[in-house]
Formats: C-alpha cells, sequence, structure tokens
C-alpha cells in the first residue's frame, strides 16, 4: 500500500491554521468533506470518533507527526488527509514537541486489516527525515502530494 492510494490530493491543507488538537482534526475533515469523500454522514460523530480515539492516547507519534484516525460505521472506504500546520500544534506528542506534520485516516469500521496497513505505511514513510522536512517546506497541496508520492513509491 501507497500513502497515495488513500490520501485525497485534492484535500490536502498545505497550511493549517487550528492551533489546538480539535481544530487540526476538525480542519483535516471539513477538508476532506469539501472534496466529497463522505455521504449523508455527520461530520460531528466523526470528529468526536477521533478525539475518542485520541483518548485513548494520543496519535502524536513524536518528530512532529502525528496521525489521528479512526475506523468509523458511515464511511464505505479508506481515505485519508494530509495537513502542514507551518508553527506546530500542541498534540500530546510522546516525545512533548509540537507537531507540524499531520495524515488524518478514516476507515470503515469492517475493514480492520486496511486500517492498520495504512497506519503502517504512514508511519514507515513519515520516519524518513528528509521527507517530513521537505513536506514542512512545501507551500501548496500538488507539492505535497508529489513529495509524499516520490517517498511514499520505496
Amino acid at each position: 500500500m501507497r500513502m497515495s492510494d488513500f490520501i485525497v490530493r485534492s484535500a490536502i491543507v498545505p497550511k493549517l491554521n487550528a492551533t489546538d488538537k480539535e481544530g487540526v482534526i476538525r480542519e483535516l475533515l471539513e477538508s476532506l468533506c469539501r472534496n466529497g469523500c463522505f455521504k449523508d454522514v455527520d461530520v460531528e460523530d466523526i470528529i468526536k470518533a477521533v478525539l475518542k480515539r485520541e483518548l485513548l492516547g494520543s496519535t502524536g507519534i513524536g518528530d512532529g507527526i502525528a496521525i489521528p484516525h479512526t475506523k468509523y460505521s458511515g464511511v464505505d472506504k479508506l481515505v485519508g488527509v494530509l495537513g502542514i500546520s507551518p508553527s506546530g500544534v500542541s498534540f500530546g506528542s510522546r516525545d512533548g514537541e509540537p507537531v507540524f506534520v499531520f495524515v488524518l485516516i478514516i476507515s470503515p469500521v469492517d475493514q480492520p486489516v486496511v486500517h492498520l496497513r495504512a497506519l503502517e505505511t504512514v508511519s514507515r514513510v513519515l520516519r524518513d527525515d528528509p521527507l517530513v522536512k521537505a513536506l514542512r517546506a512545501c507551500t501548496t497541496a500538488d507539492q505535497l502530494f508529489e513529495q509524499m508520492n516520490q517517498y511514499s513509491k520505496i
């Protein structure tokens, strides 16, 4: 699996405005909604589901990266979105540092293997420090997608 298999290119947010955890999640989910990723779904329910998952432990994995995620019964396929916070957001990361690179993943409840594969793919790809630096330097959604796609081919 490659990140480009589930990251919605048109939903990528190159400059997040949010300054807190809930705001980041909301901004990323609203971008997915604007780009037609959900039908007849209450975005507030998905936000609550992602925040409920965060209560189990922060998805801020350290090194400026967070992978908020949830399984949700109202979606029929795996979708994800990439967002960059230029100034960083306190996200309760394991290392206590702010997060700059976010990948939000939403998957159907009945596809746990796909969900796990997506998480594994993102964590593997974003382990590459040069990629994370390159992503943070991008200013457009197209640049972000191309950088991510270039590294996730490996």
